[in-house]
């Protein structure tokens, strides 16, 4: 089906292949992930965006023995390729199927597990530095996009490995997109280095004058100190940033041209010290629709290939998000909204429209968000910062010491709580609640369903102190039982009441137990269903009377059973010395893998079904 992919099952079947042959595979390859992630979903953009890259990649050096270390990983399709997988793209990112990040247990040549930006540098620093402890003979190469290297982690590692002067390269990889458009002085910085391409002829040309020895591979100190001297004066002053921390800057080069690519790894390979190689893609390359519109088509569902993806009536739980705090916005004028480089994915692009003077993308820096809303916090303003939970872990520090300490009144909006599904370990937001429960000062609310939450963010305009606001990945969608009146504080309500146990789920896992309820009805079995919906602090007075009342009492939610909403539960029971069998049913204590939510819920235990069993077996 494909003249050259079909040849292709290791990196040693590219090795000698010439370029035109190589720029004929990643025509293949191309064709390959735009059938292959049309029909599983997937990260297409930026996977079209590196095919030049991974195969250049893969021809100058050699895997495992030399490390490649990708920065995020959603970027590495074309690398699990290229390393024996293609088979396994009908399984990708589904249950028990092939994960659409690195993986260490998958395959040796996926060198780290990885999902968060920033990381790769620190990651392949490391690695040089172990190799040249044991003495071991490797290159070692970092590959980062331009969006990610602006990441407070990311820059610290240059700083390090500018300081140790590592054998190492750094692949800066350059589309001016992350996942929306790139923002900030870095970015900016980068474009400029683009707009003035001259660094490479003017470092090249030098070298031809100064190499002293026949073969042109040795070149004296005192030439080495007369070269660099030459350089500084004629390089432009834009692209001396790196080189003035001590990493040898090259660059940019075309992304999308394999000699062009092959030739200057193969000139940094032989250089001393750290290297970065700064290479310009188009995300999206080779299929339209994704290069027309690289964001809507960084991560997909399944998609007709023909027509592209169908724009869809349904409203995201984000983009509901997005819509209340900017109506709340038109009304006070002290709301601000923050987001670390996920303006869509949070809903906030919509705030931005109507607001852009109350708006603020960061770029990949979830740290410096938290601490720049404490700020904007301590001078009047009310801002919201919208989150993955994921990515809230980053700023657990500056929450406690920043936030909460001081009891600023900052709302974290924390977007894709509980289990997210096809992205897996990286991305599941399954530790919020007890991340966030050992915090002093701060209110933790999760509504039951999208009305529900235009409830809390209302209510946490009356909060004067920090508020968190978690809620799933989805589409909204309305339970239409229970109050739907303004939201007291700390109170939870009965949904249902009965008679043989009491059901306490907070946030998403209140659609469940009131499924769950319905299975268990058919059985005799007539659960009382409480939407617990702030996990501190709890709702003492309602508990009491209900303890009184009922023998038996389940939690339920989509957070680690350690440490959440349980454990505040289980507390409040031993207290009082209430006596009561009480069964928690939450996520297990272990790293859960990537598939639908749907199925993961369902292995374990989480599932309406799931939970009407375990309740009979008590």
């Amino acid at each position: 089906m494909y003249k050259y992919l079909d040849k292709v099952n290791s990196p040693q079947d590219i090795k000698n292949m010439t370029v035109d042959e190589l720029d004929l595979l990643a025509k293949d390859i191309r064709k390959f992930l735009v059938r292959s992630v049309s029909q599983t979903g997937g990260h297409l953009a930026s996977n079209l965006g590196v095919v030049e890259l991974t195969l250049a990649l893969h021809k100058v050096f050699d895997s495992p023995k030399d490390k490649i270390v990708w920065d995020v990983g959603h970027q590495s399709y074309v690398h699990k390729i290229i390393t024996g997988r293609k088979d396994n793209f009908k399984s990708l990112r589904q249950f028990n199927g092939m994960s659409g990040f690195p993986k260490e247990s998958e395959c040796e040549h996926d060198i780290f597990d990885t999902g968060h930006s920033s990381t790769s540098i620190s990651v392949a620093q490391g690695i040089a530095c172990a190799r040249d402890i044991k003495k071991e003979e490797s290159d070692v190469i970092a590959v980062i996009g331009d969006g990610s290297i602006t990441g407070g982690m990311a820059l610290e590692a240059l700083n390090h490995v500018g300081y140790t002067n590592t054998d190492m390269i750094i692949i800066l990889n350059d589309n001016e997109m992350s996942i929306d458009k790139n923002v900030g002085g870095m970015s900016r910085y980068l474009s400029s280095i683009i707009r003035n391409s001259t660094v490479n002829k003017v470092k090249d040309e030098v070298e031809k004058i100064l190499q002293v020895s026949p073969g042109g591979n040795i070149i004296s100190k005192t030439a080495n100190k007369v070269k660099d001297s030459i350089i500084s004066k004629f390089i432009p002053q834009e692209c001396s940033l790196f080189e003035s921390i001590g990493i040898k800057y090259y660059g940019p080069v075309d992304g999308h041209n394999t000699k062009e690519i092959i030739e200057s790894l193969n000139k940094a390979k032989s250089k001393k010290g750290p290297v970065l190689l700064h290479v310009i893609t188009k995300k999206g390359k080779g299929y339209r629709y994704a290069e027309e519109q690289p964001d809507k088509y960084h991560g997909v569902s399944k998609f007709d290939i023909k027509n592209g993806i169908k724009a869809s009536n349904s409203v995201s739980i984000s983009n509901q998000v997005g819509q209340k705090l900017s109506e709340m916005a038109n009304e006070n004028e002290n709301i601000v909204a923050i987001t670390a480089a996920m303006p869509s994915g949070t809903g906030l692009n919509i705030f931005e429209k109507n607001h852009p003077n109350r708006y603020y993308d960061v770029g990949i820096a979830e740290q410096h968000a938290t601490t720049f809303a404490a700020g904007l916090a301590k001078n009047g303003m009310k801002p919201y910062f919208a989150v993955y939970s994921s990515f809230l872990q980053r700023a657990y520090d500056q929450i406690i010491h920043d936030v909460c300490i001081t009891s600023k009144p900052v709302t974290f909006l924390i977007d894709r709580a509980g289990i997210v599904g096809n992205d897996g370990e990286t991305h599941h937001g399954m530790f919020d609640l007890s991340y966030l429960n050992n915090v002093p000062n701060i209110t933790v609310m999760a509504p039951k369903d999208s009305k529900e939450l235009d409830l809390m963010l209302e209510l946490s305009l009356k909060i004067n102190s920090p508020v968190a606001i978690r809620y799933p990945r989805g589409n909204s969608y309305y339970l239409e039982v229970g109050s739907y009146d303004p939201i007291n504080l700390y109170s939870y309500e009965i949904l249902c009441q009965g008679k043989d146990i009491v059901i306490l789920a907070i946030g998403s896992m209140v659609k469940n137990a009131l499924e769950a309820r319905d299975i268990l009805l058919e059985d005799g079995i007539n659960p009382t269903i409480v939407n617990a919906r702030f996990l501190k602090p709890i709702d003492k007075e309602l508990l009491d009377r209900l303890f009184k009342d009922h023998k038996k009492v389940v939690t339920i939610e989509d957070n680690v059973i350690t440490g959440g909403f349980s454990t505040n539960i289980n507390k409040f029971i031993i207290d009082n010395k209430y006596d009561i069998d009480i069964t928690n049913i939450a996520l297990p204590e272990e790293f859960i893998p990537h598939g639908s939510a749907d199925e993961i819920y369902n292995s374990i235990g989480l599932s309406p079904i799931k939970i009407a069993e375990k309740i009979k077996s008590l």
